[in-house]
């Protein structure tokens, strides 16, 4: 059993649930109407605020490098980020939610054909900073190097203005990225699955666990299937 006062005083030290929005990750959260987020992440903030009862604001960025980088700031309460060694010395991350592709976009005469043939001395990708991938990447590139922009889709743009070899990022807005944009083209396998979570600041013990609990119920009564459905996510992996 979870002591709800505790939880609360935990999720909301100041009465309100706080959660970090990240639109870098389009699979997540997408700019709704005048700006109000949408997304799974959105939605499994407003459920757990409405289960818990307590009012929720979305703090909103444009990368996970940022959400991450706002922690020591008490910015956010609670964080929709993908699970990663670096992060987890300072956060508590629940059961993933939902699996996201880490792939390649580059020219579509390009030599490369898979994500390891761009491990080499030669290759130069574009990564936003302190994203998922750019942290996996940076621990498991043997040869290639990475250039790194403020966010995601300003990596995709370094990665065209200087004609670098790939621009690395989630699938689902690299796929958009190359049927909206001629001479580009996604690679077909992918260098890691990205498994995204709900986390909380390393210490709030009783929220991490209350959220691990939070985060099983509503996968297995598919309440993140629907609400990926909902927002046009109909290609990703729910966690099981």
């Amino acid at each position: 059993m979870h002591d709800l006062a505790h939880v609360k005083s935990e999720l909301a030290p100041t009465g309100v649930l706080k959660a970090a929005i990240n639109f870098g990750n389009p699979v997540l959260a997408q700019p709704g109407s005048q700006g109000t987020p949408k997304g799974v992440s959105v939605a499994l903030a407003e459920r757990l605020a409405e289960e818990v009862n307590l009012d929720v604001e979305f703090i909103t960025f444009d990368a996970a490098g940022k959400v991450f980088g706002a922690l020591g700031e008490n910015a956010w309460n609670i964080a929709f980020l993908a699970v990663e060694p670096v992060r987890e010395a300072q956060l508590h991350f629940s059961s993933p939610y939902v699996i996201i592709e880490g792939t390649y976009l580059v020219a579509s005469g390009s030599r490369y054909q898979t994500a390891a043939d761009l491990d080499h001395a030669d290759a130069l990708i574009a990564v936003g900073q302190g994203a998922a991938y750019d942290l996996f990447l940076s621990r498991t590139l043997a040869a290639a190097r990475l250039e790194r922009a403020e966010t995601s889709l300003a990596a995709i743009e370094l990665f065209r203005a200087q004609r670098l070899d790939a621009a690395a990022g989630v699938r689902q807005p690299l796929d958009a990225f190359a049927k909206a944009n001629a001479g580009l083209r996604v690679l077909k396998d992918s260098f890691t699955a990205i498994q995204q979570a709900v986390a909380v600041p390393r210490g709030r013990t009783s929220a991490a666990a209350y959220i691990q609990d939070f985060v099983e119920r509503q996968l297995e009564n598919g309440f993140v299937r629907e609400a990926l459905l909902q927002s046009g996510q109909a290609d990703v992996s729910v966690k099981r």
